[in-house]
């Protein structure tokens, strides 16, 4: 959200906090906004800038709470909407931005960005056909925005339309020449080749010194991308490396929180708690869960199955995690929930996720990966619903997210040993879950797809109940949007190469070994936790 600028008879403790917002000195403007606001309650000019606090340091739901405060003191105040419509879309509440969107739009309908963020919007609901031509729209009387230019390019590359979405980029850098996030669009296609001129630009771009952090660790991440590909591993993972310590500052990611989720969830989720609950959710077998690691080739997996008739593809949905964080003091908290309450929770499910459905197949599949932490709450909720664990070793997975720059979401990624412990706890939950429900989860090894895609395909379609279709064979012909890093990848056939793209980096990756300890020595069993 960007701040609103203030006119000079503002208190001057909103005018210094709206400063300290200006710096990024977060630390600074929390508490002159919280004093203004215990003085005077209904300032919603300060209520908009500690919303705007709020969602730069993650805390969307605190946003979305003080937005709705801002608006309801004063229905007309647009910038607070626009910024509404924003943390909705952050929340992955894209119909809800776009409720927004719609009456900010007709307020404000020259402004470009409201224009980009319905666009982006209509793209997170499968609206595609809409969204280019919104962009094209907005570009045809605004050529010269770099990122209207980058975000169409998004769009053009999730819809299959590559040579397009390159060419968008490109011309977002032409605009930009260190615009980080542009170059790393490119670097993030995976099938993009930077040439000399590439690099020099890309170089020139962090030397430059009022470049913004955010351009910097764009950048970083992209031209580790450009080196690893020039075979210069010691000074592409220089690169990675400095990109990540960057994001990492930017991020609050607690490792020991997550093994603590973990010990919780095992202590909460036993044999006899989960057998006293049998039956209770929602009996419908719609669902297909692909969950894991990031990196781990759900997309790859999520792309075989969507080439099935009966199957359909929809994206990374938030619905599991939602429903988890409205139970209180979750995971112990399930204990408490209701009789009738996870086959409400399930159906409520369905209910939002069926926002996502272009078709009328029987099944479709969500491919949250983080969903790993919640799965037995949606085994109570759904317990008819597959469930896919997509698995790949240890270090070939850990580097891959390390080299991946991801918008948000994923805050364990950005230093090698949290990365190490987040695949632990993730085994160690994974593990307490085939303990006590055997056979609930199909495991799909990424090694063991690329060296016997053929057997691994058929034995995934059976475990799903599905009959064999050769087109599940010929996945990377399917025409379908993808959302992910690997939209680009699993429109190819599958090459061995990505089992391997982490030994050269082998030498640096000490802290993650510590930190993986024998999940790795075991791999593919499973050490007794």
């Amino acid at each position: 959200m960007q701040s609103a600028a203030l006119p000079a008879s503002y208190h001057p403790r909103l005018m210094e906090a709206a400063l300290a917002l200006y710096d990024n000195r977060l630390h600074d403007a929390e508490p002159l906004l919280k004093q203004h606001l215990k003085a005077d309650p209904f300032d919603v000019a300060a209520i908009r800038m500690l919303a705007e606090l709020a969602g730069r340091i993650g805390r969307y739901k605190d946003a979305e709470n003080l937005l709705r405060r801002a608006i309801e003191l004063s229905p007309g105040f647009t910038a607070a909407r626009a910024n509404l419509a924003l943390v909705l879309y952050r929340l992955n509440r894209p119909s809800e931005a776009l409720d927004e969107l719609d009456r900010v739009l007709g307020e404000d309908p020259d402004n470009v960005g409201h224009a980009n963020l319905k666009a982006a919007a209509l793209g997170r609901i499968g609206g595609f056909d809409e969204a280019i031509a919104l962009y094209e729209a907005v570009l045809e009387s605004a050529p010269d925005q770099p990122r209207v230019w980058m975000s169409f390019g998004h769009m053009l590359k999730t819809v299959g339309r590559l040579a397009e979405g390159v060419a968008a980029y490109r011309r977002a850098i032409a605009l930009a020449p260190a615009l980080g996030e542009a170059w790393w669009s490119l670097a993030n296609l995976k099938t993009v080749k930077f040439d000399d001129a590439d690099l020099a630009a890309m170089e020139a771009g962090l030397a430059r010194a009022d470049l913004s952090d955010e351009d910097r660790f764009h950048l970083d991440f992209a031209l580790g991308k450009a080196l690893e590909d020039r075979r210069q591993a010691e000074a592409a993972f220089r690169h990675y490396d400095a990109g990540n310590r960057l994001r990492r500052t930017r991020v609050r990611y607690e490792p020991d929180e997550t093994q603590a989720f973990v010990d919780r969830s095992i202590a909460t989720f036993t044999r006899d708690f989960l057998d006293a609950r049998a039956g209770q959710g929602c009996p419908a077998p719609d669902p297909i869960f692909i969950l894991g690691m990031p990196r781990a080739g759900s997309t790859l997996i999520e792309q075989i199955l969507s080439s099935h008739s009966q199957v359909e593809g929809t994206t990374e949905l938030a619905e599991a995690p939602m429903l988890a964080r409205r139970i209180e003091d979750y995971p112990a908290g399930a204990a408490a929930l209701p009789p009738g309450e996870l086959r409400a929770m399930g159906e409520e499910y369905l209910r939002r996720a069926a926002v996502q459905r272009q078709t009328d197949r029987p099944y479709f599949i969500d491919k949250l990966p983080n969903n790993w932490a919640h799965l037995p709450l949606i085994h109570l909720i759904l317990p008819r619903a597959k469930i896919i664990d997509a698995r790949r070793h240890p270090l070939g997975c850990c580097f891959s997210n390390f080299k991946q720059h991801f918008a948000r979401g994923q805050g364990f990624s950005y230093a090698l040993d949290d990365m190490g412990r987040y695949y632990r706890d993730y085994v160690r939950l994974m593990a307490h879950v085939d303990a006590v429900r055997p056979g609930l989860v199909h495991r799909v090894f990424y090694e063991a797809m690329v060296e016997d895609t053929e057997a691994e395909v058929r034995a995934l379609l059976a475990a799903m109940g599905l009959a064999f279709e050769p087109a599940c064979l010929e996945f990377h012909k399917t025409e379908r949007a993808v959302r992910t890093p690997s939209s680009e990848q699993v429109r190819q056939p599958i090459f061995r190469e990505g089992t391997e793209a982490w030994q050269p980096f082998e030498p640096w990756l000490d802290p993650l070994k510590v930190a993986l300890g024998d999940v790795l020595s075991n791999y593919p069993s499973v050490p007794d936790f």
